[in-house]
């Protein structure tokens, strides 16, 4: 066989070349480079499939203490800048009228998906690092020409134009395609855009009532509503609705980390990667959420019950990002659970926190007051309960916000490191009366808001400066 096939001539006439000159002269080259982007971000053990550790220094997980290594979220950074490029490189291709034959709305609907991608990518990039490097469709190839960092608040102004974009051009559903980001996804994550940018560092003020408009218009879109049950709010039946409204998603030709992260040994003998901080668990309330979302007790093999200070670690763990999936998947190491970015509960307390910020008077409007206790009457299971009861408009401006910022941590617990975000644009990460454990502050310094910039591209680009606190090269 060796002898016959090497006397054959081998006469070989490509199909077609795809060069960076004529990439992207399909709808779907450029819908596969947007998919390629979201890969470098959730993948299996890669990226946000198994990058809790760089939040570990928040008040819900466990072994977290202040002490920010050098290297921390290096990945995050190169994997954010691997997805921009490929977002980028599509963008580019559209821009320049590489597809041929296509409408007009399909062209906006492709560069919809890009740029609502792209500001996902800075929005995450901007609270880590700060001001970064600002890297678009028409910029020089970074390498040869090296950039700097953009101020904070040139990366917000990119971030709002590309998601004002998306909402006007995404459609409200794909039919068929329901991991695709749409336009009640794009105002949500502008909703929460702006929140952030009325908080530190920017402190503009007046981007709360802009949260607020845009929260609202989500709310009153009759599009999305809250799962009813508490107990079924990550169940794979509702993966894609009603409440989740953008995911990194995950199916059996793309699976999740495994689940085993998630909890302990007690569970088929899991791994206890992220366990969770008994302070945290303590200060949650004892409510229908609570058993929902933490994994706090369990009954042995013998059907002995435990809890949590009877198992192996001695801290209970997020019972949300497992629990759901068949024991089967869970002992195959495989979990089709997707991983909320952004959903309606979400958008409920950012209106909740945003319109009662922006109020002229002194104590909380009815409006934000019923947002909030949506989410608290589904977690308490439409039930009274005097640990946590419905809060109320003779609240305070201060005190209501205190409770939102709360209620935020015990409903988005490890959603996408929504608490690590809130700790730093509240700038609370030091407050004994708010969050964080004593040890935690003993190590506190102002430097702990922001994570290092690698090394390697300080290295590299002779132009990026290290953020205060962190050694450079």
């Amino acid at each position: 066989m060796v002898f016959s096939f090497a006397c054959k001539k081998l006469d070989e006439k490509p199909i077609s070349t795809v060069t960076p000159d004529n990439f992207g002269n399909s709808v779907l080259q450029i819908e596969a480079a947007y998919a390629g982007s979201v890969n470098y971000l959730w993948n299996y053990w890669e990226g946000y499939g198994y990058a809790y550790g760089a939040f570990v220094n928040d008040d819900q997980l466990n072994n977290g203490d202040l002490n920010i290594p050098d290297d921390n979220a290096d990945d995050l950074w190169n994997r954010h800048y691997s997805a921009l490029l490929n977002i980028n490189n599509a963008l580019g291709s559209i821009k320049k009228g590489n597809i041929k034959g296509e409408t007009q709305e399909t062209l906006d609907g492709l560069e919809a998906q890009g740029k609502f991608l792209r500001a996902h990518n800075y929005f995450m990039l901007v609270r880590m690092f700060g001001g970064v490097p600002l890297i678009t469709e028409d910029t020089p190839d970074p390498i040869l020409n090296p950039m700097a960092r953009a101020s904070v608040a040139d990366v917000y102004a990119l971030i709002v134009s590309d998601l004002t974009f998306a909402a006007a051009h995404l459609p409200v559903s794909w039919p068929g395609a329901p991991g695709k980001p749409t336009s009640g996804a794009a105002k949500g994550i502008l909703a929460k855009v702006y929140l952030t940018m009325a908080t530190y560092p920017l402190h503009e003020t007046s981007n709360y009532q802009k949260a607020a408009d845009v929260a609202l218009e989500v709310i009153n879109s009759n599009v999305y509503h809250l799962v009813d049950s508490v107990s079924e709010v990550f169940s794979l039946a509702n993966k894609y609705g009603p409440e989740m409204m953008w995911s990194y998603n995950s199916t059996y030709d793309d699976i999740a980390t495994d689940p085993e992260i998630w909890t302990g040994a007690e569970y088929f003998e899991a791994w206890g990667d992220a366990a969770v901080d008994t302070s945290f668990e303590h200060r949650w309330p004892d409510q229908k959420r609570k058993q929902a979302y933490l994994f706090t007790d369990w009954v042995d093999d013998q059907g002995h019950p435990l809890h949590y200070t009877d198992f192996p670690e001695e801290t209970p763990f997020c019972k949300k990002f497992f629990y759901y999936i068949s024991e089967d998947d869970f002992m195959g190491y495989s979990s089709i659970v997707n991983y909320p970015i952004i959903r309606f509960a979400d958008v409920l307390l950012i209106y909740a926190e945003a319109a009662n910020m922006a109020s002229a008077g002194g104590t909380a409007p009815q409006t934000a007051v019923d947002a909030i206790n949506k989410v608290i009457n589904r977690a308490n299971g439409f039930t009274p309960n005097a640990g946590h009861p419905l809060l109320t408009t003779a609240m305070t401006k201060a005190a209501f916000d205190a409770a939102v910022i709360q209620e935020r941590s015990w409903e988005l617990m490890f959603e996408n490191s929504d608490r690590w975000f809130d700790i730093c644009r509240k700038r609370i990460l030091n407050d004994p009366n708010v969050t964080v454990r004593a040890s935690d502050r003993a190590n506190f310094t102002e430097d702990d808001y922001l994570f290092p910039i690698p090394q390697t591209d300080l290295r590299i680009n002779k132009l990026l400066t290290q953020n205060p606190g962190y050694p450079a090269p």
